[in-house]
């Protein structure tokens, strides 16, 4: 399993606590420092669509019209941290860590 998200994220943290006590193996992929393959990217954008920028980001609100223009994949390339998070993969993808899927990764 291997969770996307960001070191400083306080959701990610928890999620990675969660899983780890749950006897969960999880590997932590930071967005910023490890960045995300861009087939990743386009798997991540397949499977949940424009829900997977955070349009509600500080981040987002920053860029420049131009940027948010872009097509989502080359916008989460060259800008990760819009990226909502976390996405967990075990082979199928989850978008955050809401209950339903806290009770889904860790039951």
């Amino acid at each position: 399993m291997k969770l996307y998200g960001l070191k400083s994220c306080d959701t990610c943290k928890k999620a990675l606590k969660a899983l780890t006590a749950a006897d969960r193996p999880v590997s932590f992929v930071d967005v910023r420092s490890d960045g995300v393959p861009k087939d990743q990217l386009k798997r991540f954008h397949d499977t949940f669509g424009d829900a997977i920028v955070n349009k509600k980001s500080k981040t987002w609100r920053e860029l420049d019209d131009a940027a948010q223009q872009l097509d989502v994949v080359d916008l989460l390339v060259t800008h990760p941290l819009v990226m909502k998070r976390p996405v967990i993969d075990n082979g199928s993808l989850y978008l955050g860590w809401a209950p339903d899927v806290q009770k889904e990764l860790t039951s």
